[in-house]
């Protein structure tokens, strides 16, 4: 069978919460934030980050948070095919804080969960045998049926012709060893568990392990000698970790000093974070053994992984991409604290977004003013009408991706709540409408702290009239309120979406557009997608994708807005801008529902007639831009990024 997967890895998942205070007890902590969890579930999602292709074989509820851990895996590319729903047990769950530099509390619940009822039935030989690796962990060696179900894939590996590692990943507490307010013990002597990591080692190519890791494989705590008692029954090349002092890798017969090992180069950062920075490592170690890099490479790769782990808040979220990585290991590090790199971060943010946008045909109702100068306006009746939007959004969709749609949270609310889940990109207005200088809306505040009550899925969308001859006031009061509200956004972990519209504020020409975006790139603002007029002529076009492409090589791309024009008249405007592949579609709201907004409102159209009316005009739209685009395919469009 053909070798589709790099490697699968086996064993705990589980959603961890992490305290969002830092330098407080855990009982003192407010606020959790939502990550991914479990050693081979991280290794799995930061191998994938890496470029690997990565699979994962474990049991989550079914429920919630089990259904949050696999869409969030596949998100990140990892297979889910081993992934067994448990109709019975819930998925398990961590709480974890940063009390200092050296304290880290966590907390298990793990009483019965999903990953230990993992057995041998759950292990497919076919799954197996499309892998070139199968890595495990020491913590399903703990438990008889979950022992088994590791022994099975071991064994099916091995017949296949896959390597195979152990991460001995040692948690005491969970081998029945201390209490629960002992999760962040890493060390407690045990002649068991020595015998039963004893009796597997042999199975494996390839073992990792801290010092103290080895000290319970090895059943001593005198390191060397613990190395030498595990390589007295496993030919496997060991890999060491040694904390600040990096790691060695053993292939042959242990030396008579830890610094005889193949080393790889370190990298002097401020520690912030140690919690899931061995799974980091373990990813950028997995990336370099199966790429057949040397081990001092594979070593390199490993530590710069584990540096990007313990410098940042989170275990999975804080894995690099490969482009982060390769990035990093050409510049070195700047700033120790690297979650304080302002370059760094930006490339750490802009290459681990997930999900495919490379076609944006969103319906904008979004709109408050215009809505309530209609006759026969009032909140209710807007908020019922913006639901029929929403109708026709769903209508048009059938459930294919590449839709989306525009949709405050003061009138829009019930749209945005039915919204959720349905594969559509979110957009979410803050401004308050027609403002200039730039007001948020009231539910947004003056710090911006409403984005905390926001979904994960919903984009924050925010209209600034500038122009670049507005005077030095004007802009320093606009640029102050659009740092605050992306500095907002990233706190938050939501997109952000920075239209302009400089024709409302000024003449403008070739250049205009282009001076904006320049000018909130300069400030240091980087937005994940730009919301742009149409524009007269190419070469504007041509400018405002060179000042974002020669900025953010990165950047999710460029919505088109309508300005009410007719469908003839966006018919032009799409030929123009399709042919740019940093313009990923139009995000058009009056043309699409203005008719049927006043017809509504004054009571003289029915809500199934509205909703087909806009359906209509909404799908003509998105035709017109599929067959633009289709037009600048074919005609060579380009390219700039």
């Amino acid at each position: 069978m053909e070798k589709d997967l790099d490697l699968i890895t086996i064993g705990r998942s589980s959603v961890d919460l992490y305290g969002g205070q830092v330098g407080g007890r855990l009982e003192d902590m407010r606020s959790f934030d939502k990550y991914v969890g479990g050693s081979p579930t991280n290794m799995a999602t930061g191998t994938a980050r890496l470029g690997l292709k990565s699979a994962l074989i474990t049991r989550v509820g079914d429920e919630h948070m089990g259904r949050f851990l696999i869409e969030e895996l596949q998100r990140e590319g990892v297979d889910t095919a081993g992934v067994v729903t448990d109709p019975e047990r819930l998925t398990a769950l961590v709480l974890l804080g940063i009390r200092d530099d050296t304290q880290f509390p966590l907390i298990f619940y793990r009483e019965d969960c999903a990953d230990m009822a993992l057995c041998e039935d759950d292990i497919d030989e076919g799954f197996i045998a499309r892998a070139r690796a199968v890595v495990a962990t020491g913590t399903h060696l703990s438990h008889p049926r979950t022992e088994a179900a590791v022994l099975k894939a071991l064994d099916l590996a091995r017949k296949h012709g896959a390597r195979t590692a152990l991460d001995i990943d040692y948690r005491p507490n969970l081998w029945g060893l201390a209490g629960h307010d002992a999760g962040e013990e890493r060390f407690i002597a045990s002649d068991k568990v020595t015998a039963k990591l004893q009796s597997t080692l042999h199975l494996f190519d390839l073992i990792v392990g801290t010092e103290e890791e080895f000290h319970i494989a090895g059943g001593t705590t005198d390191t060397l000698a613990a190395l030498r008692a595990v390589r007295a029954v496993s030919a496997a090349t060991l890999v060491c970790k040694r904390g600040a002092a990096g790691a060695v890798a053993f292939t042959g017969a242990i030396p008579a000093s830890l610094d005889d090992g193949e080393a790889g180069p370190g990298f002097p950062i401020e520690v912030f974070n140690v919690l899931g920075a061995g799974d980091g490592f373990m990813a950028g170690l997995l990336k370099g053994w199966l790429d057949g890099e040397a081990w001092p490479r594979s070593l390199e790769y490993a530590n710069a992984c584990g540096a990007f782990a313990v410098s940042r808040h989170g275990c999975t979220p804080a894995y690099p991409s490969l482009a982060e990585l390769d990035f990093f290991l050409k510049r070195g590090v700047v700033d120790k604290a690297l979650r304080k790199d302002a370059e760094l971060e930006q490339i750490h943010w802009s290459t681990n977004r997930k999900g495919d946008f490379s076609t944006m045909r969103v319906f904008a109702f979004d709109h408050r003013m215009q809505l309530e100068d209609l006759p026969g306006a009032n909140p209710d009746k807007i908020g019922a009408f913006k639901q029929l939007c929403l109708d026709a959004v769903l209508r048009v969709q059938e459930g294919r991706p590449g839709y989306g749609l525009l949709c405050d949270g003061r009138l829009g609310r019930q749209a945005l709540y039915r919204a959720a889940g349905r594969g559509l990109w979110i957009g979410r207005p803050v401004e308050w409408p027609g403002s200039r200088p730039l007001l948020f809306e009231p539910e947004i505040g003056a710090d911006c702290g409403g984005l905390a009550e926001w979904p994960a899925e919903h984009v924050v969308k925010c209209l600034c009239f500038c122009h670049p001859d507005d005077a030095p006031e004007m802009w320093a009061e606009q640029e102050a309120s659009i740092a605050r509200l992306f500095d907002a956004c990233r706190r938050n972990r939501l997109e952000f979406l920075l239209e302009v519209i400089p024709s409302k504020a000024g003449p403008v020409d070739d250049d205009t557009t282009a001076e904006v975006i320049r000018r909130f790139y300069d400030l240091g603002i980087y937005p994940d997608w730009w919301k742009l007029e149409p524009m007269a002529s190419e070469v504007a076009w041509e400018k405002a994708c060179a000042a974002i492409a020669e900025n953010d090589p990165h950047v999710r791309g460029i919505v088109m807005l309508g300005l009410d024009a007719s469908e003839e008249a966006l018919k032009e405007s799409f030929a123009a801008a399709a042919r740019f592949d940093l313009v990923k579609g139009f995000a058009v709201g009056r043309t699409i529902f203005g008719e049927a907004a006043k017809a509504y409102l004054a009571g003289t159209l029915s809500p199934d007639d509205a909703v087909a009316m806009m359906a209509e005009r909404y799908g003509r739209l998105c035709a017109l831009w599929d067959a633009a685009r289709a037009t600048g395919e074919n005609s060579g469009r380009e390219t700039t990024r």
